[in-house]
C-alpha cells in the first residue's frame, strides 16, 4: 500500500479534529461577544460553515449540468446528519434539547423536508422553487440573530451589575473569528484529503467503486459535521453539536438544494426512485426527531444507538439495491414490517415513561455524562 495514500489518510483526520476544535471553541465565545446564544451560533456560523462542501459540490454539479448529483448529496448529508451525527454525538454524552429547536427549529426542518418532497413531485425543483427556497432562508437567518439578541439581552438585564460578564475586547472577538475562519478551512481541507485516502485505500484493498460512492464519497462532504459535533460534545457545548445539525439540514435544502436549482438551466431534477423512496426516507428521519427530542427533551444514548442502526440498515439497503440483490424484497418487508414499528414502539414507551417520571433533561443529562 502506498505510504502517501496512508499519510493523506491521517493527515486529513488530524486536520479535521484540530478544525472542529478551533471552530467549536472560537464559536462559543463569540455567541458571548456578539450576545447570541451558542444554540444560534450552531444553527448558523457551525452549520452553514460546515456545509460548505456540499454547497460547493452541489452547485458546481448543478452549474456544470449535473444536477441529479446536487440532489442526491443534499439528501444523502441530511439522513447522514441526523442518522450518524446525531446518533454518534448521543453516544459519547446525551444531548440536552433547548426548548427554541422544539418550538422552531425541528418543526422548521421538517417544513422544509417536506416542501422538498412536495416541489418534487412534478419531477424537478425549478428555478422558481429554488429562489423561494433562499428567500426563507435568508428570513430564518434574520429571526434567528434578531430573536437570540432579544433574548439574551433581557438575560443580561436581569442580572446584578456586579455579575455581569464584561463585553470581550475587539482583539479577542476578532481572535475568535480567526479561529472560526481557520477551523473552517481546515474542516474543507481535511475532509477532501480524507475522503481522496479513503477512497484509494478502498481501490488498493479492491472494494468496488460502487460501494466507495455509496459509502466513502456520500459521507465525505459531512464529515466537517461529523468533526465539529463530536468535538462540541465533548467539550460540552452540546447547543452546538445539536444545533450544527439541525442547522446543517435547513440550509442544505434551502441554500444549497435551492441554490443549485437556481442555477442550473433546467433546475435540479427528481426521479421516481428519488421521490418515491430517498426524499421520504430524508422526511421520515427529520419527523423522527419530534417524538426523540420530546421525550424529556434529551437525546439518550439509546436513541443515538436506534439512530445508528437506522443509518446502517439505510446503507445496506442502498447496496443491496445497486447490486440488484435477490432478497432485496425480504429485506425490505423485514424493515417495513418489523423495524419501523418496533422503533416507533419503542419511541411512544419511551415518551410515555418519561411523562409520568417528568425528569429534568438537565438532571438526566448530567447523570448520563458522569
Amino acid at each position: 500500500m502506498n505510504a502517501t495514500t496512508i499519510l493523506l489518510f491521517i493527515l486529513g483526520l488530524g486536520t479535521l479534529v484540530v478544525g472542529a476544535e478551533w471552530l467549536v471553541r472560537g464559536a462559543a465565545r463569540l455567541a458571548a461577544a456578539l450576545g447570541v446564544s451558542p444554540l444560534v451560533i450552531g444553527l448558523t456560523v457551525v452549520a452553514f460553515g460546515t456545509s460548505f462542501p456540499e454547497l460547493a459540490v452541489s452547485v458546481q454539479a448543478a452549474w456544470s449540468g449535473q444536477a441529479d448529483l446536487a440532489l442526491g448529496n443534499v439528501v444523502g448529508s441530511n439522513i447522514f446528519n441526523v442518522l450518524f451525527i446525531l446518533g454518534g454525538s448521543a453516544l459519547l454524552a446525551p444531548l440536552s434539547v433547548a426548548p427554541q429547536l422544539l418550538r422552531l427549529d425541528v418543526p422548521l426542518m421538517v417544513v422544509a423536508s417536506g416542501l422538498a418532497l412536495i416541489v418534487g413531485r412534478d419531477g424537478a425543483i425549478s428555478r422558481l422553487d429554488g429562489a423561494l427556497f433562499l428567500c426563507g432562508l435568508l428570513a430564518y437567518t434574520l429571526w434567528l440573530i434578531r430573536s437570540s439578541r432579544r433574548t439574551v439581552a433581557a438575560q443580561r438585564a436581569d442580572r446584578d451589575a456586579a455579575d455581569a460578564r464584561p463585553p470581550g475586547s475587539i482583539g479577542q472577538t476578532l481572535l475568535d473569528v480567526v479561529l472560526i475562519v481557520g477551523g473552517l478551512t481546515l474542516l474543507v481541507l481535511g475532509s477532501r484529503w480524507l475522503v481522496q485516502g479513503a477512497v484509494a485505500i478502498a481501490t488498493l484493498l479492491g472494494v468496488s467503486q460502487l460501494v466507495i460512492g455509496l459509502t466513502v464519497v456520500a459521507v465525505g462532504t459531512s464529515l466537517p459535521e461529523v468533526a465539529a459535533s463530536f468535538a462540541a460534545t465533548v467539550r460540552g457545548q452540546r447547543d452546538i453539536a445539536i444545533g450544527n445539525v439541525v442547522g446543517s439540514n435547513i440550509f442544505n435544502i434551502l441554500a444549497v438544494l435551492g441554490g443549485s436549482a437556481l442555477v442550473s438551466h433546467d433546475g435540479v431534477p427528481v426521479s421516481a426512485a428519488v421521490f418515491v423512496f430517498d426524499l421520504p426516507v430524508m422526511l421520515g428521519t427529520a419527523v423522527a426527531c419530534l417524538p426523540v427530542f420530546y421525550t424529556g427533551r434529551v437525546i439518550s444514548r439509546g436513541e443515538g444507538a436506534l439512530f445508528l442502526a437506522f443509518y446502517v440498515l439505510y446503507t445496506a439497503y442502498l447496496i443491496l439495491d445497486a447490486t440488484q440483490y435477490g432478497g432485496l424484497a425480504t429485506f425490505r418487508a423485514a424493515m417495513l414490517w418489523f423495524v419501523v414499528p418496533l422503533s416507533a414502539a419503542m419511541f411512544t414507551i419511551a415518551s410515555v415513561r418519561q411523562f409520568f417520571r417528568g425528569t429534568d433533561p438537565a438532571d438526566e443529562q448530567a447523570s448520563g455524562s458522569e
